[in-house]
């Protein structure tokens, strides 16, 4: 998701990946989520040839992450007194891990544009006048979710900002591969996405400028003319 966040927070995502390194633990991941029902700790351990202790302490690590969801049942089928304590089961969760180095955001492109083409088919209005509209409006959302400088917005959001000058040059483009393929398009959409970061911000003194240039985003945000 296409949110702001700060420099120092935390990626849930990258701590995801980082405990699947470990080998055991992605061997009872692998195990939990190929299986059609709820695995409690013993059948992991069994199937996998480990230590019950071992396999509840990756499972509750993989749990911590939310990589695994954890349930309870009573697998004896039984219910009321003398029934027994429900099992501590696992099972995949809902969640999706994505690490991508440099950032990317093409779930964000692809919703835009498939919000765009449903609007512009109700409407007849065309697609790119209902793309950058909404892009622009993301844009005034993205910057009004917390206190932020127009920095630290960029670049908790894949941009990499830094200063040419006067001007903000955007080292990364969060639709790279897209950008590549259908430069006018998603070039225009970003210029849009950054004209409501800065609308949203009141930063009145830069406007976004479709500047493509090797090795960078297409936009560069350069001080705003004086009156």
């Amino acid at each position: 998701m296409f949110v702001d966040h700060s420099k120092e927070a935390p990626d849930p995502d990258v701590s995801a990946v980082a405990a699947l390194d470990e080998p055991t633990r992605r061997r009872l991941y692998d195990h939990v989520v190929r299986r059609p029902e709820p695995v409690s700790r013993d059948e992991a351990a069994a199937a996998l040839g480990l230590a019950r202790q071992t396999a509840a302490f990756h499972l509750d690590r993989l749990a911590d992450e939310s990589l695994l969801d954890v349930v309870y049942e009573r697998r004896s089928g039984r219910t009321g007194p003398g029934a027994g304590r429900p099992a501590k089961l696992y099972k995949r969760s809902a969640k999706q891990v994505t690490v991508s180095l440099p950032e990317r955001h093409y779930e964000l492109a692809g919703r835009l544009l498939a919000q765009a083409l449903e609007e512009s088919e109700a409407t007849g209005e065309p697609v790119r006048t209902v793309l950058h509209r909404k892009a622009r409006r993301l844009g005034t959302r993205l910057a009004g979710q917390e206190p932020a400088g127009v920095l630290d917005l960029l670049e908790g959001n894949g941009f990499e900002p830094r200063y040419d000058g006067d001007a903000i040059v955007l080292g990364n483009c969060p639709f790279h591969a897209l950008a590549r393929d259908h430069t006018q398009t998603v070039c225009g959409m970003n210029l849009h996405l950054l004209h409501g970061v800065l609308d949203g911000l009141d930063e009145s003194g830069l406007q976004a400028c479709l500047e493509p240039s090797p090795g960078h985003c297409c936009v560069r945000l350069r001080p705003t003319p004086s009156a």
